[in-house]
């Protein structure tokens, strides 16, 4: 069965809105510092109250089997509008740091019924062709990410109100757009049961474990990457004397990573999702090692760099969460997917920690070094010769 043609396009367009809130609160650090009194720290704090709200979000989801025993669009609909009222709460006049600090981890609580559910949605309609699927799919969420970025790097987003309202407006938008327009699909089977130990007995399967621990080397990287790419940009330019628009650039820099999906996802059709994993996590590796020669380099080259590891870096996103999505049976593909989302989260904070620790006791310019253990074991994984490849049955080249 097909879809109709407009269910892609519905599931990316409020994939894109309702993940623009994720670093809403980083673009307007700034006027937070302001209303908090707090200094440099508060971006660790920023970063890290969303990343943990996710996680324990996703754990919460996964536990109870949100996606898999609920309609996925009412669970995605309900989410976004919450989102939305925790992303506008950072106008409020009296922001203090506990205030903040709530605003931003609920913000990442119920994105975990956003991100992995709305790829949840994309698996209950493609059957076939889902790495493609997901390629676009998690490019929305990679230019809603970066959606706040390009606001602010523009005249239009120097109001910090701007930035908030525009990102909060869109999410219940996407939530509503996406529940009247989709109904469940036609995939879709419903668990019946509670299962508290339905998650962690996936790991017994060696595919899924594979998968999810290749993921798991992705995600060591990403996020950090993101993170530390507006301090990447600032130290280049006091090394070099340039003045790269850090904003812009930062947003420039993840939302190439929506094109690398797309191009990835499109690719899988033909090459299989395991290959485009591999050279995804074979080049975003060679640029976390040469990471300190960019900083000693021409802006051109620097900037070159910078946007093909943000392209690197995210294109094997999708192809991992399609190897996953198909390692598990249908009534537990929801769960599958948000309990790897759930650690992969868990292990990011644990690389951004120690890019951010490392930032003070070290050369700037070496930092992203750090990084590679990542890419490393997550190619050592996929590499295995225990790791299956046929039997992920969705996945398998198309001639």
């Amino acid at each position: 069965m097909r879809p109709k043609p407009y269910i892609l396009l519905i599931i990316i367009i409020a994939q894109f809105t309702c993940t623009s809130p994720w670093f809403a609160g980083n673009t307007i650090i700034n006027e937070l510092v302001l209303k908090t009194g707090l200094g440099n720290e508060i971006i660790g704090y920023l970063i890290s109250s969303v990343q943990l709200g996710f996680i324990i979000g996703t754990l919460f989801f996964s536990l109870f089997m949100i996606a898999d025993r609920f309609s996925p669009s009412k669970v995605f609909m309900f989410c976004a509008l919450i989102t939305a009222l925790f992303n506008f709460s950072l106008l409020l006049e009296n922001m203090t740091k506990w205030s903040m600090l709530t605003a931003r981890f609920g913000t990442g609580f119920f994105l975990a019924g956003i991100y992995p559910v709305g790829m949840k949605i994309a698996a209950d309609y493609f059957k076939n062709g889902l790495g493609k699927a997901l390629g676009f799919l998690v490019g929305a969420l990679v230019l809603g990410t970066a959606f706040p970025y390009l606001i602010n790097g523009t005249s239009w987003g120097h109001d910090h109100e701007t930035v908030i309202k525009t990102t909060s407006i869109i999410t219940a938008i996407g939530g509503v757009l996406l529940f009247v327009l989709v109904p469940n699909g036609p995939y879709r089977k419903s668990s019946k049961k509670l299962n508290f130990s339905a998650g962690p007995k996936l790991f017994r399967s060696g595919n899924y474990k594979k998968a999810a621990f290749g993921y798991f080397g992705h995600m060591w990287e990403l996020y950090a990457f993101w993170a530390f790419t507006p301090f990447a940009v600032e130290t280049f330019n006091n090394i070099s004397g340039n003045n790269i628009p850090v904003p812009l650039f930062t947003g420039a820099v993840i939302a190439l990573g929506s094109v690398s999906c797309a191009i990835g996802g499109l690719a899988s059709q033909r090459y299989g999702s395991k290959k485009i994993a591999i050279i995804a996590l074979f080049i975003s590796g060679a640029c976390c090692l040469v990471s300190p020669f960019l900083f000693k380099s021409s802006p051109t080259i620097f900037m070159i760099g910078w946007c093909i590891w943000g392209m690197a870096a995210t294109a094997d996103s999708p192809q991992f969460s399609n190897l996953v999505a198909n390692a598990v049976s249908p009534e537990l593909k929801g769960t599958g997917l948000t309990i790897v989302n759930s650690l992969g989260f868990a292990l990011s904070i644990v690389s951004i920690q120690l890019l951010s620790f490392l930032s003070e006791s070290l050369n700037p310019t070496n930092i992203f070094l750090i990084l590679s253990i990542g890419p490393i074991f997550g190619l050592w994984q996929l590499r295995q010769k225990k790791f299956i490849f046929n039997t992920f049955r969705n996945d398998e080249p198309t001639t």
